[in-house]
């Protein structure tokens, strides 16, 4: 964007008072999209007129894999009084969408927002942003991802992604990214002629300070670090660098540690319990192999010293966000959207990518400061303010913004 409006100075403060639909996954299939989408919604609640569409079931549930805790009550977040649910749309449509474009037609919103990370998502945003288009509603897309890992690593549905995606961004006129490295990855995936008329925006990931107050636990007698590994367990997440750094630890420096993995496992990979298994250090490694509730996370992160994300790639993080919220050192690669994420934190610590060697070194480094805590940078009003801008920018009946220099 060009000018003040890129650079957050002017306008915000007299933002007028926009009608809102905020599109995202709602809590049946739990995610940190899930988290996001209800923060988003709350927090731009505080300044526009915000109604939600909520996905609900991403995919059948059979081939989810967390399928076997779809629909358990597992996380604390409620929709602000002031958000209006206007429906609830599965992927399989039947008669909820039809409802719900012609709720969009009739009401006519000043702009649609959509929470993109999965082609999962694609047959239901393009006809939402067709609909939005003929009713000259402008259309903004919020990357979290290109597509999700597990997606791109089969190639049916990552070629329907990357054939039908750009006909989704052909009837946007504006997209919110986390970082450079995401605008970056967007505009080399799809094309920065395909996109030239986009407005384009960016704010770092808000954050997640949403857990259940808990108290902290004891403080061990021995000034032992508690470490923590909090998410998801797939390839990417480089969960057995983690463990493969603590196993190399000799008996007397893991004596100054304790490792707690917690984490539902995806797409098979195990590598990281087999570790666990035969660490040399087992006693002092806790494995939760599951998704836990929003109160068991509190109380993870509340008795835990550091977090470490061994991501060996990655635009943005849940777990970082809340260890940041609560003030934690975090350790972590270098890799994509994390070094902007962290930039402003100074309990940050980035290690080179996939140097299991490094990363050992900066564990040994932690106990003489363990029990610091830091600042979080961070606030939901930047992402809220982005969007305005964006949506100042862009025409507001149906026809798209000219091409702009992007943030």
């Amino acid at each position: 964007m060009d000018g003040a409006s890129a650079d957050g100075n002017a306008g915000h403060d007299e933002a007028p008072r926009r009608r809102v639909w905020l599109v995202g996954p709602g809590f049946l299939f739990l995610s940190g999209l899930s988290v996001y989408t209800c923060r988003l919604a709350n927090s731009l609640a505080a300044d526009h007129d915000v109604s939600v569409l909520l996905l609900e079931k991403l995919i059948p549930a059979r081939f989810y894999p967390g399928s076997r805790r779809v629909g358990h009550e597992l996380s604390c977040l409620r929709y602000a009084d002031d958000v209006r649910l206007v429906g609830k749309v599965d992927w399989f449509w039947r008669d909820r969408l039809r409802h719900a474009v012609r709720a969009l037609r009739r009401e006519r919103p000043d702009v649609l927002v959509l929470q993109w990370w999965t082609a999962a998502t694609l047959h239901t945003y393009l006809a939402l942003a067709a609909a939005a288009r003929r009713a000259g509603v402008p259309v903004v897309i919020e990357f979290h991802e290109v597509q999700d890992t597990g997606e791109a690593a089969r190639p049916l549905v990552a070629r329907y992604c990357r054939r039908v995606a750009p006909a989704l961004l052909a009837r946007a006129s504006g997209l919110l990214v986390h970082s450079r490295h995401d605008r970056d990855l967007v505009f080399a995936t799809y094309g920065a002629d395909r996109l030239r008329h986009l407005v384009v925006d960016s704010a770092p990931h808000g954050p997640y300070d949403h857990l259940p107050p808990a108290p902290r636990g004891p403080e061990p007698a021995d000034g032992v670090t508690r470490l923590l590994s909090f998410g998801l367990i797939r390839p990417y997440k480089g969960v057995e660098d983690l463990v493969a750094a603590f196993n190399a630890l000799s008996r007397e420096q893991a004596s100054r540690f304790t490792l707690t993995v917690v984490g539902e496992t995806w797409e098979g990979w195990t590598r990281p319990a087999e570790l666990i298994a035969a660490s040399p250090h087992a006693d002092r490694i806790t494995f939760v192999n599951r998704y836990v509730s929003d109160e068991e996370a509190a109380r993870f992160f509340a008795d835990s010293d550091a977090l470490v994300l061994p991501y060996r790639r990655g635009s943005a993080s849940g777990p970082l966000q809340i260890a940041m919220s609560r003030g934690l050192h975090v350790l972590l690669y270098a890799v994509g959207g994390l070094v902007e994420a962290v930039a402003d934190y100074e309990g940050a610590v980035l290690v080179p990518r996939g140097d299991v060697n490094a990363l050992r070194a900066a564990l040994l480094d932690l106990p003489a400061h363990r029990a610091q805590r830091f600042p979080d940078p961070h606030s939901w009003s930047a992402t809220t303010a982005a969007l305005d801008r964006i949506t100042d920018a862009v025409p507001s009946r149906g026809h798209v913004a000219n091409p702009t220099a992007t943030r």
